[in-house]
């Protein structure tokens, strides 16, 4: 095989896969593991993919910080808020997670019934300030500031002690293989922690998310109790995802 058809099947198999693992792929094509690693070695110098110890992953596009993302896929947010604000039933305990989506999720909180968000996200606290009838709680630590979320040693001892009803999960990108991702080490470990202790966890995903990948895993995609996508009618792009046993939920435009 020719270097740059090896190089094309590298680049399909990030696509496809959202990782490249070197011995597997040398075993596969009857190479040897350094013909592998030097291509990607020169993939990685022409800015085609990330290398990581024992292959490679797809570069992850750089994110715009926050107060950017606010105007980014905004109808789709507030679809997506509402479908996820409406299972929230009375008096049940909420650990809302942070970024632009969730956000979109504290503002279509219901006011008509008690129950409670923990939160380790002060934005999304400062947004419930005239909430009618939710009790806040707001969890504490360093501030990873691309999400504006408490991380560290401070919060992931803070949240150990709870015990939450739903966890509305947030991420930076959805693969079928890779599962869900986010890009800073410490807050991957925070939202692990949470879904530990929550008994259900949900994920709101606008469609930009889908079939990327950022840096560090949080969780796979059975982990979770349902992802939650806009959307009149099944789309092509979710086929995947549903063939591995995860539940879509389709949440209708309005």
């Amino acid at each position: 095989m020719l270097t740059d058809q090896r190089k094309s099947l590298i680049a399909e198999r990030l696509r496809r896969d959202g990782q490249v693992i070197a011995k597997a792929l040398a075993q596969e094509l009857t190479l040897s593991e350094d013909t592998i690693r030097r291509d990607l070695r020169d993939m990685a110098a022409e800015g085609l993919l990330l290398r990581v110890h024992g292959g490679a992953m797809p570069i992850a596009p750089e994110l715009p910080d926050y107060s950017a993302r606010l105007s980014i896929a905004t109808a789709e947010k507030e679809t997506l808020g509402a479908a996820a604000a409406a299972m929230i039933e009375p008096h049940m305990i909420v650990f809302l997670d942070g970024g632009t989506t969730n956000l979109a999720i504290a503002r279509a909180l219901p006011t008509h019934f008690p129950f409670t968000i923990i939160t380790h996200s002060p934005t999304i606290a400062a947004s419930l300030e005239h909430h009618k009838s939710a009790e806040v709680i707001l969890i504490g630590g360093r501030i990873y500031k691309h999400s504006l979320v408490a991380v560290g040693a401070a919060a992931a001892e803070a949240i150990a002690r709870l015990r939450v009803d739903l966890f509305f999960l947030g991420v930076t990108a959805v693969h079928v293989s890779g599962g869900f991702s986010t890009g800073d080490y410490e807050e991957a470990a925070i939202k692990r922690a949470i879904a530990a202790i929550a008994k259900q966890t949900h994920v709101a995903v606008t469609h930009e998310k889908l079939d990327g990948t950022s840096p560090y895993h949080i969780l796979p995609l059975f982990s979770v109790d349902s992802i939650l996508v806009s959307g009149d009618e099944p789309h092509e792009q979710l086929e995947p995802y549903r063939d591995t046993g995860a539940s879509i939920r389709l949440c209708k435009m309005g």
